[in-house]
């Protein structure tokens, strides 16, 4: 027999904030989430403090399921080159999703604009591991100028990301060729 156990409030909070924020933006107000969450406003407060704090709790407990979606692990094989084109083929296979707006860490840093608030700090961590990520992977595949190769690519992985989130364009066929054409111009292996 097994028993499952009720997610505590934080948890609910969590959850509840990493999807209603995604879904229709940080703005969203905090009735909405202890609503979402079953947790009162009080206890909200008592756990986080502010809203603030919480949606950078929530970035946070998800990011390293997220990088994961994204990355391949650190010891799987594969060329720099593959390994940076996995990347994108994982965010080409989450855009066809219906649900998918885009990075959620963009979003917030775009949404927010103050870089000193709780949740761009934590966004822009992830996001400046997936630049160094690329250098990395670029230093590894003899590139030219991989501080430059890195920086492309994120501004690639960012844009593709963005206008598949509120359904500009689709990114099959297009994503890949583009960071391969980058690739071959930097002498990527």
């Amino acid at each position: 027999m097994t028993t499952e156990t009720k997610p505590s409030p934080r948890e609910r909070l969590l959850e509840a904030t990493a999807t209603l924020s995604y879904r229709d933006g940080v703005g969203i107000g905090v009735e909405a989430l202890c609503k979402a969450a079953g947790v009162s406003k009080r206890s909200m407060y008592q756990l986080f403090g502010s809203k603030d704090e919480l949606l950078a709790a929530s970035l946070e407990q998800r990011a390293s399921a997220y990088v994961a979606t994204l990355l391949p692990a650190a010891d799987e094989a594969g060329s720099p080159r593959e390994r940076i084109l996995h990347v994108f083929a994982q965010v080409e296979q989450q855009a066809g999703a219906p649900e998918f707006r885009g990075c959620p860490y963009l979003a917030v840093q775009i949404e927010l604009k103050d870089e000193d608030h709780p949740a761009s700090r934590v966004s822009h961590r992830i996001k400046e591991g997936l630049t160094a990520f690329f250098r990395a992977e670029a230093e590894h595949g003899g590139a030219s100028d991989p501080d430059l190769l890195a920086r492309q690519l994120s501004l690639v992985f960012d844009g593709a990301s963005a206008r598949a989130g509120i359904g500009a364009d689709h990114l099959g066929g297009l994503v890949s060729p583009t960071v391969t054409l980058l690739l071959d111009a930097a002498d990527v292996h």
